[in-house]
Order: C-alpha cells, then structure tokens, then sequence
C-alpha cells in the first residue's frame, strides 16, 4: 500500500463523511480518482466505511466481553460465535482465553440465554467467563496507519 492510500484511510479515520473532493485536496488526487483508490480499499478488504453507534442509545442495555477456553482446534470455534448475530467481535487470544468475544444483549435475560444456549453449547467450549461492561469510557477507530 502507498503513501497516498495510505493518507486516505487516515482522512477517513478521522471523518468517515469527509467528501472526496476534501480527501483530493489533501492528498493530491482528484476527487474521481479518489473514489476509485476507496472503492479497490474496500473491495480489497482493507477498510470498511460504516456507521459507529452507540449500542446504550440503540436499546441495548448490557454489553460484555466473554473469555472462552476451548478444547481442540480454535478456528471453527471462532468461526461459530462469528455466526451468531449478537456477537460484534471475535479475536483467537494468546494467554488465560483462547478466545475473546464481544457481545450487545437486549437485557440480561438475552445475555444470560446467549451465553447459556448457544455460546457454552458450541462444541469444543470448555468454559466461559463474563466481563460485563459498565461504562464506555473509550472507543476509537483512528489509531493511523503505519
């Protein structure tokens, strides 16, 4: 990846709404040609542009983060919990987990049946252990790029 889409992605990290026409101007492109490097950035997989909301504001009222120990090979495992709609987020861990993930629950009916009925009930999960999430006091997506 070059400098200039490089400079893109950091434009986009810091107003996914920015207008092309702005990203040209600071990276020296024109506004077409700014379009096409987005959209190979995205086909490619290397960026996604979405909308970040806040899942309190939506009406879910319990978010957590679910250390899962497994027995056997981690990837279908991993790949289990990525199906399940709840989950937002999934990483194979070194340390204590094998697995984290994280998950938005209506309530804490919809969290404890998650966990119980579909989460310890894929095979190969040995144990879970919750963290339930009080306060939000920081999430970012504009760490850069290197």
């Amino acid at each position: 990846m070059d400098q200039v889409s490089k400079a893109i992605i950091e434009q986009l990290q810091q107003d996914g709404r920015r207008s092309y026409a702005a990203i040209g101007k600071v990276v020296g492109l024109s506004e077409a040609a700014v379009r096409q490097r987005v959209q190979r950035l995205i086909d490619s997989g290397v960026m996604q542009v979405v909308a970040v909301t806040d899942p309190l504001e939506l009406g879910f009222a319990r978010q957590a983060m679910v250390g899962i120990r497994v027995s056997g090979p981690l990837e279908p495992v991993a790949d289990a919990l990525a199906d399940l709609p709840e989950i937002d987020y999934v990483v194979i861990t070194a340390g204590s987990y094998d697995l984290l993930a994280e998950l938005v629950c209506e309530s804490d009916d919809h969290l404890l049946s998650l966990i119980s009925e579909k989460i310890r009930t894929i095979e190969g999960v040995v144990s879970t252990e919750t963290f339930m999430y009080l306060q939000l006091r920081k999430q970012t997506y504009s760490w850069g790029v290197p």
